[in-house]
């Protein structure tokens, strides 16, 4: 049922940017958000600060999103609202909020040693689903002292029962399908119980993905895992099996989140390489399944044929 009363102002909350908010990591989170997401003990160029290939994967910054400049739990409402409250746009429960879509963007390469980076989040659209609001964001991630754009994170929340507010549905968004044939590689990921409760580690302390309560009481029967742990999961079979496993390959990469995964599944990644969308860069459709349960879909992602450096 569409919450009574609730209409955001359009006017006043597309647009909004918000005040910086400082970030920051350590090489300690990069080697913990590759055992989050499943790397396996052979890769040390994740999982080991002296091996020569050492450095971030590549989709860590995304787990940016939420985390702050400490290295203690947070809050994940304040950490929603971080940058400010938006004009025009009335209270809505953060319980009733999960992840819709994700696109992580590589500007430049992000630094091996870590950082503080100020976090610049735009709303650029509020769209009404019916069953839901989702809001469409830009997230820019600069280095605080030297002022270098490292990466852009374009997401989709999807408030649930937020919806029916007479709001525009928002644009017809570019579908990638698999091609018709067997897929050029396949990935399994097999989640332990203790999957999302590691995860949430990197930053993003929802209780959705740790409190039965909660779960239970937005209609899950117990916690869910993070998609951006079945996200980051997927960038990795991509890089390695198209890209050498060299983060200086990595472009960028986009998926929907379409069904939750409960810790302990098993995730089969299916990948389809695919003319790239620019010169110089090959594409990767791929999905990723629960038995027949799809968990993400319409993914892409983009890789460069050759490592690039950084473009200062």
């Amino acid at each position: 049922m569409p919450v009574e009363g609730f209409k955001p102002d359009l006017s006043k909350a597309v647009g909004h940017v918000g005040e910086p908010d400082i970030v920051a990591c350590t090489r300690r989170d990069y080697l913990l958000y590759a055992l989050s997401i499943g790397v396996p003990e052979d890769e040390l160029r994740w999982l080991y600060e002296l091996d020569m290939d050492f450095g971030p994967f590549p989709t860590y910054p995304v787990s940016l999103l939420l985390k702050d400049d400490g290295w203690d739990v947070n809050s994940f409402i304040e950490r929603w609202q971080a940058g400010g409250s938006v004009p025009g746009m009335p209270w809505y429960d953060p319980n009733k909020i999960v992840h819709g879509e994700q696109t992580v963007e590589v500007i430049n390469p992000f630094p091996v040693e870590g950082g503080r980076f100020r976090s610049v989040k735009t709303l650029r659209g509020v769209y009404d689903k019916e069953s839901g609001m989702l809001l469409d964001s830009v997230i820019d991630l600069y280095g605080e002292k030297d002022n270098v754009h490292y990466y852009r994170l374009s997401l989709g929340m999807f408030v649930r029962d937020y919806g029916g507010w007479g709001g525009p549905k928002g644009p017809k968004q570019r579908t990638h399908i698999p091609p018709n044939r067997p897929a050029d590689a396949t990935d399994t990921f097999s989640t332990t119980r203790t999957q999302a409760l590691i995860f949430r580690l990197n930053g993003d302390f929802n209780p959705l993905h740790a409190d039965p309560n909660i779960a239970q009481a937005v209609g899950f029967p117990r916690p869910i895992l993070h998609g951006l742990c079945s996200y980051g999961k997927s960038a990795h079979s991509i890089l390695k099996n198209f890209g050498d496993n060299d983060r200086l390959r990595f472009k960028s990469i986009h998926a929907r989140f379409a069904k939750p995964v409960l810790p302990g599944e098993t995730v089969t990644i299916s990948m389809w390489k695919v003319p790239g969308p620019e010169p110089k860069t090959e594409g990767v459709i791929f999905n990723a399944k629960v038995g027949d349960r799809v968990v993400l879909s319409n993914g892409l992602a983009v890789l460069y044929k050759e490592p690039q450096e950084s473009k200062l």
